[in-house]
């Protein structure tokens, strides 16, 4: 495939994937109003004054970026060997930023609606907020609360997750349908209350109900406290780069017919960078995305895969990249020539592609030159760069690994089947539609939202999840019989005491088909301890675990056919859900919740209700 006619570098995107589906890329085009467009180090001197230019003007400046899967934050520096440092924040969260936002905690006012936008040829409406796609970001101080009012004048249900946002004692404004609260209703609103805490760098918001979130995602900017610095030399410009999908077709029908005949929805017909399609697609050439970048400056770029399913390389040609952070915690730097970013699915191979292209004046080449990225199925250069990933463990940033573990689970995470069923009840005989579970109970999602049943006491969930698989087998073995591949649906959750430090083994499983699994776990912020391919040897492995200096994330990827370890302190209250980053698997049922239970000291309690919950 050929590149863009512009002088300097292209960047090229792939997705790690199975070649039964296959993805396309597009790029997004640059946020509006983004204060990493000024100098930096004004942006930092005045940055009162640029929130409330930027998020209480009447024009709705203060552009956003969604995401989906995957923010992170990346330094590009070019020097004269045009050497690119990448801070990456995988899996970070970015919340939106709407013409009232302001990062103190002033008031802001989110609206869900749809607008008409072109790609690909066509015109669609998309659900957006405030009009943007992606959304709009939202800059705040580490420690800062922001207050977001969403008002839902879309045609589906709606709520927002605060992706990477521990939210303290307050899981009511974490966002997920049926788990944490009710959905919005079309016509209704809600005020979400945003609380951070000791999160710092780049997360990102995205909706939670449904496919929602291929249009509704937006990048989060968390900065150091004022009078703090960065772990690393100051950067000239920040630059986001939001990844994420594009269909032709109207979002909720692929989402609709997906599931009802229980089968992975239609693939995108593109992918994003900054909400274009690159040049490799018809009719969105002119709307590539182009960085201009100046030699010997620092560039931090906040790199999000917003992707619906989607595993990521990302290279830029002739530059190298070096990761500083992953989920809005820092990293010991981690140079590579190209970066992984989960969530991802395997697709076929197809590329996307954007410029980087400098100011100074130089002999443009007839074509830019093209990075080098692994093929789209080579799970080994996936793990070799997250399981280089190391935390910063300095005195600043310390970390904090649980070294004593009062409860050790192990759960498989697997896609099943279930016997097809049909509109009126009756069973197709030798049909069955994919499914997903954990520990074979395959999540399903209860009429009221599980955080209100526990607050109230009420019964509408089991607290009977398995803490090992019910079932031992061979999970990675090449073939494995179908009378394993039925899971049993539930809607079963684990109980935790406050502060009890917990193992979790995560095991991929080869029923149906392995794939990649990007776990996410809301609320609780978990040390990456071990992984491997193959069975988990509970005799073995923990002899090579790393409690000195794991990466501190909210996802992780378990490799194909393998495993990974994680440890988490249960130091907050509340209702907390823990799932595949896969849409899909997602609404298969590849899912649980964790409860951690109140602690004895008023801190440590979980919070009432808001007044406004939205109604079940």
């Amino acid at each position: 495939m050929s590149t863009m006619e512009y002088q300097g570098s292209s960047v090229s995107l792939a997705f790690l994937g199975r070649p039964i589906l296959s993805f396309r890329r597009n790029q997004v085009s640059s946020m509006e109003g983004n204060p990493d467009q000024d100098d930096f180090e004004l942006f930092q001197k005045n940055v009162a004054d640029r929130f409330l230019n930027l998020f209480t003007s009447s024009d709705g400046g203060g552009g956003a970026k969604d995401v989906d899967n995957l923010l992170s934050i990346a330094y590009l520096l070019l020097p004269e060997n045009r050497t690119c440092f990448l801070s990456l924040i995988l899996f970070s969260f970015v919340l939106f930023g709407s013409s009232e936002f302001n990062g103190s905690g002033f008031g802001s006012k989110v609206v869900i609606e749809e607008t008409p936008y072109t790609r690909l040829c066509s015109t669609k409406n998309i659900l957006t907020v405030n009009g943007k796609f992606p959304g709009p970001p939202l800059y705040v101080h580490k420690g800062e609360t922001v207050i977001v009012d969403v008002i839902n004048k879309g045609n589906d249900n709606m709520t927002i997750h605060w992706r990477g946002v521990r939210q303290p004692s307050s899981p009511w404004w974490d966002g997920p349908a049926y788990i944490t609260q009710c959905p919005i209703k079309p016509g209704g609103r809600f005020r979400y209350k945003v609380i951070f805490s000791n999160e710092e760098g780049t997360l990102w918001w995205h909706a939670h109900a449904a496919m929602n979130a291929a249009t509704v995602h937006g990048p989060i900017i968390v900065l150091p406290k004022l009078g703090t610095n960065y772990p690393f030399p100051k950067p000239y410009k920040e630059v986001p780069i939001v990844l994420g999908a594009w269909w032709k077709s109207d979002v909720m029908q692929v989402y609709q017919q997906a599931v009802r005949i229980r089968e992975a929805p239609n693939v995108s017909d593109a992918i994003t960078i900054n909400g274009q399609p690159g040049d490799l697609y018809p009719c969105s050439k002119q709307g590539t995305f182009r960085l201009l970048v100046q030699q010997g400056k620092t560039y931090p770029l906040r790199i999000i895969n917003a992707g619906m399913n989607d595993n990521l390389f990302f290279a830029i040609a002739q530059h190298n990249l070096t990761v500083v952070g992953i989920d809005a915690s820092y990293t010991k730097p981690l140079t590579r020539d190209y970066i992984v970013l989960p969530p991802g699915v395997k697709f076929d191979n197809t590329t996307t592609t954007e410029i980087l292209q400098y100011s100074s004046r130089y002999t443009p080449s007839s074509s830019p030159p093209f990075p080098y990225l692994p093929l789209f199925n080579d799970t080994a250069a996936s793990v070799s760069f997250t399981g280089a990933l190391r935390s910063l463990a300095s005195e600043e940033h310390p970390a904090k690994v649980p070294l004593k573990v009062d409860i050790q689970l192990i759960s498989t995470i697997s896609v099943n089947t279930f016997p097809f069923q049909s509109i009126n009840n009756s069973i197709s005989q030798g049909f069955h539609g994919l499914a997903a579970s954990m520990n074979n109970i395959s999540f399903m999602n209860p009429t009221t939202d599980i955080l209100q049943a526990y607050y109230n006491m009420t019964n509408v969930f089991d607290e009977s999840f398995p803490s090992q698989p019910p079932l031992i087998f061979n999970f990675t073995a090449d073939f494995l019989p179908q009378q394993l591949w039925t899971p049993t649906p539930g809607t079963k959750v684990k109980l935790l005491d406050y502060e009890s430090s917990v193992e979790l083994v995560l095991q991929g499983t080869n029923l149906v088909a392995g794939e990649d699994h990007p776990m996410h776990l809301h609320g609780l912020n978990f040390y990456v301890v071990g992984w491997g391919f193959g069975n988990f040897d509970k005799n073995k492995d923990p002899l090579q675990y790393n409690l000195i200096d794991p990466p501190l994330q909210n996802t992780a990827l378990v490799p194909k056919n393998g495993w990974i370890t994680i440890r988490f302190l249960a130091d907050n209250p509340g209702v907390w859900f823990m799932h595949c980053h896969l849409e899909r698997h997602l609404t298969w049922g590849m899912g649980t919740v964790f409860i951690t239970k109140n602690g004895s000291s008023p801190g440590a309690q979980l919070l009432p209700p808001p007044a406004d919950l939205p109604p079940c």
